[in-house]
């Protein structure tokens, strides 16, 4: 019995076995003390989440090391073997390599951070986490109109950010430009209907413009993108059936829907109040009555005059 415990005891490979397995276990211990304690000090919740990602992150690397440093000794000789198996897999694994390429470049090329509103693969969301092989968003829109939570959950590979486009709604410019097109009679008082319709802009839409501003300052130093106008505009086209003014605006990219629910009840006020000055335009289908039509038939023709009629008809 002493000889065996002698043997397994002092054998150098079960020795460094369990001298990592100690290792790891120490560091699985040291990152979860570290990310609960960050949890109950750190009150942000974008920097919780990060700090959090950051201290599993490195406890994967100094696990890593730690093996690495225990069978530095042996390492040598399976280089040869380690390059042949990696080439091999990979080839076999070519996506998942690709997914964390993309998660790499995800996290240093700044394509999108959590808490952004992107378009991925053909899908729209917003990012809830960002892992190394994986983009979670939680899904907007599909049957549900407007930029609404849908309460589905999506998994999309990093992969797709070398594959398609990835938009951003609230990278560099956290502002999107929106439309509403409101028709109007014609003969409705032209000036009192676009005064309506940027008052009603300034009262809802107008406190965005100068943050707005600031925002597309920044995106200028950066890229090589031409000043626009961020604040409310109003613009009137006229066709065969009534005067469309167009009402385009900045807004905050995640109150797209309840910016233009505001906008239309401030501007139908402004149209109630002006007693008949303005009026909205509505396709009207008029259907008239058709004429009389008198068929009468005569039973009292010859049946061969009948038949020439036919014939002839």
């Amino acid at each position: 019995m002493t000889e065996f415990l002698q043997h397994y005891l002092f054998d150098p490979v079960i020795g460094k076995l369990v001298t990592a397995l100690v290792a790891i276990l120490l560091l699985v211990i040291v990152v979860k003390f570290i990310n609960r304690s960050m949890s109950r000090m750190v009150r942000d919740s974008e920097i919780r989440y990060r700090t959090r990602k950051f201290v599993t992150f490195f406890g994967y690397l100094a696990a890593a090391l730690v093996i690495a440093s225990i069978y530095s000794n042996r390492l040598g000789g399976l280089t040869v073997a380690f390059g042949v198996a990696g080439a091999g897999i990979a080839f076999a694994l070519q996506e998942v390599v690709a997914s964390f390429a993309g998660w790499f470049a995800i996290s240093f090329a700044g394509f999108y951070r959590t808490g952004d509103r992107v378009q991925l693969g053909g899908i729209k969301g917003d990012v809830i986490d960002v892992g190394v092989l994986r983009t979670t968003l939680m899904e907007i829109g599909e049957w549900v109109k407007g930029d609404l939570y849908s309460g589905r959950v999506v998994r999309i590979a990093n992969s797709f950010v070398f594959k398609e486009p990835v938009f951003n709604y609230s990278g560099d410019f956290p502002f999107l430009w929106d439309e509403i097109v409101v028709p109007v009679k014609y003969g409705s008082d032209r000036n009192l209907a676009r005064k309506i319709l940027e008052r009603a802009a300034e009262e809802v839409v107008g406190e965005y413009s100068a943050k707005a501003s600031k925002a597309w300052e920044r995106m200028t130093s950066i890229y090589l993108v031409e000043d626009a106008m961020v604040v409310p505009a109003v613009t009137l086209t006229a066709n065969d059936n009534w005067l469309e003014y167009t009402l385009r605006y900045v807004v905050d990219y995640k109150r797209r829907r309840m910016t233009k629910d505001r906008l239309f009840d401030q501007i139908l006020e402004g149209i109630e109040a002006s007693e008949g000055r303005v009026s909205i335009a509505s396709t009207t289908i008029n259907l008239t009555e058709a004429p009389v039509v008198d068929v009468r038939l005569q039973s009292n023709l010859h049946p061969t005059s009948l038949s020439e009629d036919r014939r002839f008809a």
